[in-house]
């Protein structure tokens, strides 16, 4: 263990109060502070917290060492306030300031304390500054992964929510696509029709693509899969919310539906699937 190491250790126990209302205050005082999502006693008991594991685990390991095992309490820390902060919508910034707002008070008292030795205060000073600014990356690439996490969470959920699948009539299923087809959302498109298919038994599908805004020929080709896909299941396939710019779209790219029936309107398609299974609308004579 270098002296340096423990003799920083030691500095911040000696002074620890004093760093921590320092710290503190620098944090609240900062322009990333968000006392909307974060409560002064929750940051004062974060901020506490991790002091003491910071000077426990300056007393077992290299200074600039995150990697080395006694650094994983304090990873461990860093991290549950990375993912807390990204749930409750704090920016990278404000997240990492936790980290990098540690550096005034505490090199400002160190230097202030200790300006007689200068060789010795730059390289403890030094070690510190590296220490604090690898935590603070370590903090910000955790605070990142976790909204990643999130938002390909919302992602799957709001793709989930856009593609439902209703039951119009007995052995009528009706699919509303809103938004873009890609290959991703496509094979949930599958997942989720076949499992209807299989648990209705439904003979006819009616796919309505009224909110799909474009159709080219990647879109095409990811239709006439959800369609084959359900023909092997047993279930045929009306396409409806052909409207007029996707008819040319679709003749101008010549592309070729492979024989599915297509409709205007959900209506039509809704009509002409009563139909095909012994339903008929009448108009009710008062």
């Amino acid at each position: 263990m270098a002296t340096s190491t423990f003799d920083l250790a030691q500095y911040i126990s000696q002074n620890r109060q004093a760093i921590l209302d320092e710290w503190v205050g620098e944090q609240l005082n900062a322009a990333t502070w968000r006392p909307d999502l974060l409560t002064k006693e929750e940051l004062r008991q974060q901020s506490s917290e991790f002091l003491s594991m910071f000077i426990e685990a300056l007393r077992n390991t290299d200074v600039t060492d995150i990697d080395d095992p006694a650094w994983e309490s304090i990873k461990s820390i860093l991290a549950e306030v990375s993912r807390s902060r990204a749930l409750k919508g704090f920016t990278p910034s404000e997240t990492a300031t936790f980290i990098f707002s540690l550096k005034q008070p505490l090199f400002a008292r160190f230097v202030q304390e200790n300006s007689d030795d200068a060789v010795e205060n730059i390289a403890q000073v030094w070690q510190a500054s590296v220490l604090i600014d690898k935590l603070g990356l370590y903090t910000t690439e955790i605070f990142i992964q976790s909204r990643e996490s999130l938002i390909r969470r919302q992602q799957q959920e709001m793709m989930e929510l856009s593609t439902p699948v209703v039951k119009l009539w007995s052995g009528i299923l009706a699919l509303p696509l809103i938004g873009t087809l890609d290959s991703e959302r496509t094979q949930m498109v599958m997942e989720s029709l076949l499992q209807r298919i299989v648990e209705t038994e439904s003979p006819i599908v009616i796919i309505d693509i009224t909110g799909v805004p474009t159709v080219d020929t990647l879109v095409a080709q990811h239709l006439i899969k959800t369609v084959s896909a359900a023909r092997l299941m047993g279930s045929d396939c009306i396409i409806s919310g052909i409207r007029p710019q996707i008819a040319q779209t679709i003749v101008h790219l010549g592309i070729e539906l492979h024989e599915i029936t297509t409709k205007a309107t959900l209506a039509d398609a809704f009509i002409l699937a009563l139909q095909r299974t012994g339903f008929s609308i009448t108009k009710k004579i008062s």
